[in-house]
């Protein structure tokens, strides 16, 4: 079980259909031995089986019989026509729980026994302990033990206060290892320097050397480390006995937690048990094994029920980021303006190497760094796509949309910069290098049209527009931005139209576009991780702002209707948020975004 990649639709879609046409099957057959009838002169409506007689029975009254039925090898669906619940606005069933306090999240689990564990790790990426010293920490009343394990030193305590102040009280010197001098403007200047020779080829259509442009295009794009930010710091309760395990967290794949306590203790997966609590923000994060790590393992060698919390400070300095990313850009036009050839070449860390489950293809390329690029859907007939890994060091994982996260920014500003150089209106320029591409068409047509692209503005409101194809899913967004004399920028509205296939719940749709483009906005405007002397420089929300609801635009959601097969939701609607606004900038002031965070202001 997990959910992530916004797969959760996409992967079930069939299979719970046929689990409910087989139940639905197995139901009418039970009501027909009931009533000895024939299951063909039965119906199911609202729960229940009816007989054409009028006579009829609830699924609860049928259920004992129908589980003795033999399950259907072959089931009939539903036809999108006879949808009565698929499709139509459904209210979440999550959201009064949330409200009234009674939904219980990993942070609040308790019981008698319980230990609260905080854990002291390096600053540095990769650093060991090399000793401790920990007299006042077990002076601490309520510390009950201190405990070194891989990833740094534990303190174990009746609550969280005893355990954080037990840790504040640790004496620990630390090898700093290869990364202690680690800075992001080293790492900003490598970057730059692996875009500059040829690197791993993904995608090489045409014979982008052989072009002889009338009109040369460059530009270099960059973004920083990303932490994810989930409201709910990390925290993760274990008991580990001799030959079975039990765990409590939020978590996006409990099947994994499985797997990661028989890598730390032996114990047959059959044998953990996990509760799955709901999370405070997910977002990739809580697929990562740290917190469930390091919670059995101290669960194991204490002997007790630990609960392991990350502070804040904990979380934002955990070392699972975004991937700092920086791509090289060159295009090529003829006189008439027509777009002949793009190169972009990325140079980032790899993330699928970092997982420790996945593995770089032979052909060198990190998919996930180079997605959104590499498959760009735009007709361009000489298209070269490069990937330059290189490596800094801090660990680097999925966040949400992945490597679309920065490659939307990337490429649908540079096609912007492109569109203007041609002389041409950028949604016009997008449309014509998309004659063979209905669905990003499609999308694009609507979001342009419900934000009355082309027509009249109030004074100083400016438009951008940007497109983006990912997990199954199109999503165009159009952003409406002033920025005024002292060169803040506000974000009036976001138009964004969305194909996701075949929909269970559009109210769904809408709240996770929203969500997203509030994330996107966060890292456009304010949101970043950066390094000095080792050592991440954000601690908490004061150096890692969030969007605020006072920046938060009007957003309006248009799902194109589709027959297709479902797609995602829980990440499309990220990607195209930044690049659009940042493209309505340039239209409002004529200088280009090219690095996020920008700020919250245009700067001289």
């Amino acid at each position: 079980q997990g959910t992530g990649g916004s797969t959760s639709v996409r992967a079930y879609w069939k299979p719970m259909r046929e689990a409910g046409a087989a139940a639905r099957q197995m139901l009418v057959a039970a009501a027909a031995r009931v009533w000895k009838a024939e299951p063909a002169d039965c119906r199911t409506e609202k729960g229940r089986v009816i007989h054409k007689s009028g006579r009829s029975l609830s699924y609860g009254e049928l259920a004992d019989v129908a589980a003795g039925m033999p399950v259907p090898a072959q089931v009939t669906l539903k036809s999108p026509a006879q949808f009565r619940l698929l499709g139509k606005p459904a209210q979440r069933l999550d959201t009064a729980p949330k409200i009234d306090g009674s939904a219980r999240y990993g942070m609040d689990v308790r019981f008698d026994g319980l230990l609260t564990a905080l854990v002291a790790r390096c600053p540095v990426p990769g650093g060991k302990v090399v000793s401790f010293d920990d007299s006042a920490t077990v002076a601490v009343p309520g510390v009950r033990r201190v405990i070194e394990i891989p990833s740094g030193v534990a303190v174990l305590a009746d609550t969280f206060w005893a355990a954080k102040k037990g840790r504040d009280a640790l004496r620990i010197r630390w090898d700093e290892g290869a990364h202690a001098g680690l800075s992001s403007a080293v790492i900003s200047r490598a970057l730059a320097e692996a875009t500059l020779s040829p690197a791993q080829v993904g995608r090489n259509d045409g014979d982008v050397a052989a072009v002889k442009p009338a009109k040369r295009l460059e530009a270099v794009y960059e973004v920083p480390y990303l932490a994810h930010a989930c409201m709910e710091p990390l925290n993760c309760t274990a008991w580990i006995r001799e030959d079975s395990a039990e765990l409590w967290l939020g978590t996006q794949s409990p099947g994994a937690v499985q797997q990661i306590v028989k890598s730390v203790t032996g114990i047959d997966p059959a044998n953990v048990k996990v509760n799955t609590e709901f999370l405070g923000g997910g977002f990739g994060r809580r697929f990562a094994p740290d917190f469930v790590v390091d919670a059995a393992l101290l669960s194991k060698r204490s002997g007790q029920p630990v609960k392991l919390v990350y502070t804040r400070e904990d979380d934002m300095q955990a070392q699972y980021y975004r991937p700092v990313a920086l791509m090289r850009f060159s295009a090529g036009l003829d006189a008439a303006g027509n777009l002949l050839s793009l190169t972009a070449r990325n140079a980032s860390p790899s993330i699928m190497e970092a997982t420790g489950m996945m593995k770089i293809p032979a052909n060198g390329v990190d998919v996930l760094a180079v997605e959104g690029v590499d498959d760009m859907p735009y007709a361009i007939p000489n298209l070269r796509v490069e990937y330059a890994r290189h490596e800094p060091g801090p660990q680097v994982w999925f966040l949400r949309s992945v490597g679309h996260s920065q490659n939307a920014f990337f490429l649908e500003c540079f096609l912007d910069e492109v569109a203007v150089a041609a002389g041409r209106d950028p949604y016009e320029f997008r449309l014509a290098l998309l004659k063979d591409k209905p669905r990003h068409r499609g999308v694009l047509e609507a979001a342009a049209k419900h934000a009355g692209w082309g027509k009249p503005l109030p004074k100083g409101i400016h438009r951008g527009i940007a497109l983006a194809e990912s997990f199954g899913s199109y999503v165009a967004q159009v952003a409406e931005v002033s920025v005024d004399k002292d060169g803040k920028v506000k974000v009036h509205r976001i138009v964004a139209a969305v194909d996701c296939g075949m929909t269970v719940n559009p109210r769904t749709v809408h709240h996770q576009v929203e969500g997203a483009i509030a994330m996107g906005l966060s890292a456009l405007f304010g949101s970043q991780i950066t390094y000095r002397d080792g050592r991440v420089q954000q601690t908490n929300f004061d150096g890692f702002p969030l969007l605020r609801m006072a920046q938060m635009p009007a957003v309006e959601v248009h799902v194109v209707p589709s027959a297709e097969a479902p797609g995602g939701i829980g990440e499309p609607g990220l990607p195209p948020a930044a690049p659009a606004v940042a493209n309505a900038i340039f239209a409002a002031t004529g200088t280009r975004i090219r690095a996020m965070p920008m700020g919250d202001r245009l700067k001289a």
